[in-house]
């Protein structure tokens, strides 16, 4: 089953589809392990940020690890984030990298035109989805705000909280989803990135809370698979809820991230490092997501 069938049946199931992102590349190995023990269902991703400013290198050489690896149909390999403009306000030729990506054989995309205007990233996510549709790719698209990534905050959690700043519009979503295609959405609804700056990247992630009844009329307008960006430190309650209400894949990235970091810094062990990743990951997949032994429900 291609990515886009597993996606569309975890929606269907009320069940999600963890995208676990690899900054480091000894980090995809116990990925890819804990997916196949724990036989459930899961994305394997790399964003630009996480080659231009970690140490993941480049997409030629996630992929090639990943499929080092020897993966099973239950993970596969996505391309997140490719913004249209940076998080630094830096414009991305972001066209040709995500073309690359899929010459390369990446089996999902994702285009980010949330710095946009509306019309600017319809326009910027059409033209994506036009060239991934040759090549049968899915394309996940990111309307709103999801906030994090900045170099400083630029405001604090709860502000952005109590205002909804960065919130995707319900009337914008349906425009979206109707004028570009796209298969997959990535809304904002109280989740938040975590942090990427030197600064604060090994800073505890604030603790999100989603709002759950804006994700409701969201699902109502956009019809299609949703996507929860900076899923890491949101209480279990939370993701369950938003799950039943139309969230399909959940992006991971801190949790994993910081537990690679932190048991190497203090084992100077890659192979404990490595350990640590894999035991996280399965403990989320199973106790955290409950997906375990569910991939068969979506592949």
């Amino acid at each position: 089953m291609k990515t886009n069938a597993a996606v569309h049946a975890a929606w269907i199931r009320d069940l999600t589809v963890p995208a676990f992102n690899i900054p480091y590349l000894p980090m995809m190995a116990p990925v890819v392990q804990a997916s196949a023990d724990e036989d459930a269902f899961c994305l394997a991703a790399v964003a630009r940020l996480e080659w231009m400013k970690f140490e993941s290198r480049s997409m030629k050489a996630v992929i090639k690890e990943f499929y080092a690896q020897h993966p099973g149909d239950q993970i596969r390999i996505h391309l997140d984030h490719i913004p249209v403009i940076d998080e630094d306000n830096q414009e991305v030729p972001f066209y040709d990298i995500i073309a690359e990506a899929i010459d390369l054989g990446y089996q999902s995309v994702m285009v980010d035109g949330s710095r946009l205007s509306l019309d600017e990233n319809i326009r910027a996510t059409r033209k994506v989805v036009i060239a991934a549709r040759r090549s049968g790719v899915p394309v996940e698209a990111e309307l709103g705000a999801v906030m994090g990534h900045e170099g400083t905050p630029v405001m604090s959690y709860e502000e952005m909280l109590r205002t909804k700043t960065g919130f995707t519009k319900p009337d914008e979503a349906r425009r979206f989803v109707e004028e570009t295609g796209c298969d997959w959405l990535s809304v904002a609804f109280g989740n938040i990135h975590g942090a990427v700056s030197e600064t604060l990247r090994h800073d505890k992630k604030v603790a999100a809370r989603l709002d759950i009844d804006h994700l409701k009329i969201l699902q109502d307008a956009a019809g299609i698979p949703l996507v929860l960006h900076g899923g890491s430190g949101i209480p279990r309650e939370d993701i369950l809820r938003a799950v039943e209400h139309g969230v399909a894949k959940i992006n991971i990235g801190t949790e994993i991230r910081q537990t690679y970091e932190q048991t190497l810094k203090h084992s100077s062990s890659i192979d404990q490092a490595q350990q640590a990743v894999y035991d996280r990951t399965r403990t989320l997949l199973r106790d955290f997501f409950g997906v375990s032994g569910t991939a068969a429900q979506i592949t």
